[in-house]
Parts: structure tokens; sequence; C-alpha cells
């Protein structure tokens, strides 16, 4: 700085010398390296702690569920921007991400923070997840529901174009989390929220994907202002996948083209 007063930033996540990589105190190549898998090191990344091994099952589980998905809006854009800028892997992969916010894969963030707020509400007093009777547990979801309605908000983390009655991938998640012993009230909770929810619309909205995962953040006690994040890390990967099938086998240019003859098909017409 201009005055010579040291600057005040501070990172303790990784330094490394000229032999060696600490990570959290860790050594990268002798601690973590063949070690880790990829997983438990995001979510050391993520804690500045080690996973138990329920936590890194059911975090893994997590990351797993929500990489693949089809050829979805994400996708398509990765494909698209990929076609004009061939050069640029990390340029595509980023417009797909782009994509990750209140419709698609960022409801995560939503989600984990309902829960998280809903389960702290109804535990302030020390009751213990268990010993919280249903109809507390309706009550609040209630709650939580009328908030999103009230704002002209859909619930994040509940409802699906495809799925129905459930979101297979979201039961898998539950599945775990009860299997590796985890509380049982933020599954309780949005449960509950999706059948409010269902309730105040008239039609059915099962939990989802993302509102299992969002639910997963608030069992392992991740922050909810992150929970985006676990959509960004899983869909990453996916985003590559389709960039490997477009190199092998291109659509970008059929829809491209395609989606441009349908949209212009009334001009042709009237010119004709």
């Amino acid at each position: 700085m201009s005055d010579g007063t040291a600057l005040d930033v501070r990172s303790d996540i990784c330094w490394s010398d000229a032999t060696s990589i600490t990570v959290l105190g860790r050594d990268l190549c002798h601690d973590i390296i063949g070690r880790l898998d990829f997983g438990s090191f995001a979510f050391l990344l993520l804690t500045e702690r080690m996973p138990g091994e329920a936590e890194a099952k059911l975090f893994n589980a997590a990351l797993v569920s929500l990489v693949e998905h089809g050829i979805t809006p994400n996708a398509m854009a990765t494909r698209l921007t990929h076609l004009g800028a061939p050069e640029s892997l990390q340029s595509a992969v980023a417009a797909g991400l782009l994509g990750l916010g209140s419709r698609f894969v960022g409801t995560i963030e939503g989600a984990a923070r309902f829960v998280t707020g809903g389960a702290a509400r109804l535990t302030a007093d020390g009751a213990l997840d268990d010993a919280l009777d249903d109809a507390a547990v309706r009550a609040e979801a209630e709650r939580i529901v009328a908030d999103f309605r009230a704002r002209g908000e859909h619930v994040p983390g509940i409802g699906h174009p495809i799925h129905e009655p459930v979101d297979p991938r979201a039961e898998v998640l539950f599945e775990i989390a009860e299997a590796e012993g985890f509380p049982t009230l933020p599954v309780r909770l949005v449960r509950a929220v999706a059948a409010a929810g269902s309730e105040a619309s008239g039609r059915a909205l099962p939990v989802n994907v993302t509102g299992a995962i969002g639910t997963v953040v608030a069992l392992l006690g991740l922050d909810w202002r992150i929970a985006r994040g676990l959509g960004v890390i899983s869909r990453t990967v996916g985003l590559v996948g389709h960039l490997r099938e477009e190199l092998a086998r291109p659509m970008a240019t059929t829809l491209w083209r395609t989606t441009d003859e349908a949209a212009t098909r009334h001009i042709h017409g009237a010119g004709a």
C-alpha cells in the first residue's frame, strides 16, 4: 500500500512453498491425494473439517444426484456456446453454470435456507428433533409456505415438471439420511412443506432433488449461503460430459437451425 502499512487480508485455506502444499493444515500430497475422494475433499473445504463416514456418504450422494438430467437449458447453453467458441471449453461450461438460478438447480439455496431456519425455530426451546409432534412441524411448514405465497414466490425445492408423484432422487437421499442415522426433523419439515404447498396450490408438488439437497445441507450443518455451490460443483461435471458428447456427436447446429426455423416459420409462410 502507498502508506507503507501491511495489507490486512488473511486466508487459512492453503499455502505452499518449494516442496509442499498445505490445505487447511493437511499436506496435499501425503494426506489428501490418494486418500480423500473428491466429495470428501470438497466437504473439507466447505466446513474446514473432515467428514465422518456417514457425512461423507450423504454428501457424496447429494453431489452425484445432481450431476446430470439430460438436455436441460443449462446443457443447451453449454453446447451452443461451444459451437460459437470451440476454442474455449471453460466458457461453454461457464455459460451453462450461469443459468443455475431461481428456476434450475439454484433452488438448493432457498430450500436450505427455509429448512435450516424452520428447524432452528422448532428447536429454539431446546426440544429434541424426535420429540416434536407432527402438528408442530406442519404448522411451521404452513407458515413457510404462506410466507412465500405472500411474496408471490414459488416455494423452492418442491414440484417437478417430469417427476411425479415423487422425485426418485430425493427419495434415495432421504433413505440414505435415515439409514445413516441423521436427525429426522429436516426431512420431516421439507416433506411437510411439500404437503402444505400442494394443498395451497391445488396440485401435486413433491420434494424435488434440489429440495432434498437443501435438506442435506441442513443435516450436515453447512452454511445455506453456499448451498448453491453444491449445484455448481455437480453440474460442472455434467456439463463437461455434455461437451465430450458434443465433440463426438454434435447436436448444437441442429438445435440452432431447428429453433431458428420454428421461430421464423410464420414469416416464411407470410412471404410464400
